[in-house]
């Protein structure tokens, strides 16, 4: 589900962005409000924070106590200017309702309140809810403005006809009702955002599943990975402008739209899709549960049960793929491991792993949890770089992707600031 940012500017209309608030909620998104001085006075900040469950800011100067994360998200290790991150992180931007005021100031790129400067700072879809008087929506700037709006790329849903604030008016002015604004927020989503997103131009390699190393045509030695935390990645890159491919092992997971999926059953089936397509990709997630091991001698035939006390199986290594990548790839392009751990020394084993095989990350996990991990729909890691760590607490692993992503969008401006160069 997508993270909105809610303008609410001033106007007796913002008691219709509660409603907004409570559907998209209730619709799985993840809410933050941002409200003018003067949408105080008709709504209070405590309404919107006992839905969304995050803080309301209305000044550019005040602290975001949770450091413009959204609900579920987990916080920057840091202090961002809390406003900008806010906003930096948003899926969408909308205003609702937007005064005729606010539609100036936006128009004119004005930027003299929080509501205003994010609409400036943000590179997310704009859907715009104008609410006002008849006079004021039908005036020749009024309709300037709106237009200008739409020609930049901005959603726009125009007033509904009815009564309005001012008894006995009736007239054009009406905000559209709130499951109407909610539809407009995701199919705003769905055509994606008219500017530029942080992994435009980024191919993106992910790997997902766990493969499976045949003992003979119906029997395997496996594991349990469902592929949900790298599908979780993969479609989180794709949503930030990256063009990615996966190859999944064994996994049985919805596909989305716009993801090539290249479909293997083992360890050597996986190899040769990751080999064939690292040439051509800048970044490589390989969050695939890769079997260790695989039977030496399968049998072609089924292994009949009748008149057998035990039966043996001799094992031998599969191929480490990552550490082939790592050794073989040119400059600029950034590998990300992943290390399903066990216990107490499960940072000290990822961190060796990641100075072992030469890579960019370690995504690690601590699989001797039943409540993350291995097919459920929350994880709880640490993001291993040679610049430090970084905990992620247990969240959705969509959530968690977005973690991962933001790291490597960190490691990518890095690597430019670099020159492009790989970790030693």
């Amino acid at each position: 589900m997508a993270r909105i940012l809610l303008g609410v500017s001033g106007g007796i209309a913002a008691y219709k962005a509660v409603e907004l608030v409570r559907l998209a909620t209730g619709a799985g998104h993840s809410v933050r409000v941002v409200q003018t001085e003067a949408a105080e006075r008709f709504v209070g900040r405590a309404t919107f924070e006992g839905i969304t469950g995050a803080p309301v800011l209305v000044d550019e100067f005040e602290p975001d106590p949770v450091r413009g994360a959204y609900p579920g998200d987990p916080a920057p290790d840091h202090s961002p200017i809390s406003h900008l991150e806010l906003v930096r992180r948003a899926d969408v931007y909308a205003i609702a309702p937007a005064s005729a005021n606010t539609l100036a100031k936006l128009a004119a790129g004005i930027a003299d309140n929080l509501l205003t400067a994010a609409a400036l700072a943000s590179e997310a879809p704009l859907v715009i809810a104008p609410a006002m008087n008849d006079r004021m929506w039908s005036h020749p700037a009024t309709r300037a403005n709106v237009e200008t709006l739409r020609a930049r790329g901005a959603t726009i849903l125009p007033p509904g006809t009815g009564a309005l604030a001012s008894r006995g008016e009736w007239g054009a002015g009406r905000l559209a009702e709130p499951p109407e604004i909610l539809a407009a927020i995701e199919e705003a989503l769905r055509a994606g955002p008219f500017a530029p997103r942080s992994l435009d131009g980024l191919r993106l390699l992910v790997t997902a599943g766990g493969t499976r190393e045949p003992i003979d045509p119906v029997r395997f030695v496996g594991n349990r990975s469902s592929g949900r935390m790298g599908f979780a990645v993969a479609e989180e890159a794709a949503r930030r402008g990256a063009e990615v491919m996966v190859v999944a092992a064994n996994v049985s997971l919805a596909r989305a739209e716009g993801i090539r999926y290249v479909d293997v059953e083992t360890a050597a089936e996986l190899r040769d899709a990751v080999r064939e397509a690292f040439p051509a990709v800048d970044a490589v997630v390989m969050a695939a549960a890769v079997a260790d091991f695989r039977p030496a001698e399968p049998v072609a035939e089924k292994i009949e049960k009748a008149g057998r006390e035990g039966l043996t199986v001799e094992l031998e290594p599969t191929v480490d793929v990552i550490a082939e990548l790592a050794a073989e790839r040119s400059a600029g392009q950034l590998l990300v491991g992943f290390a399903a751990e066990h216990g107490d020394a499960a940072v000290d084993r990822a961190r060796a792993k990641l100075e072992r095989k030469g890579l960019d990350a370690v995504v690690v996990n601590d699989v001797s949890r039943a409540d993350i991990g291995f097919d459920v729909p929350e994880n709880e890691v640490t993001i291993i770089t040679a610049a430090g760590e970084q905990q992620v607490p247990r969240a959705s692993k969509e959530d968690v992707a977005a973690a991962i992503l933001e790291a490597i969008e960190r490691l990518r401006a890095e690597h430019v600031h670099a020159g492009g160069a790989g970790p030693a």
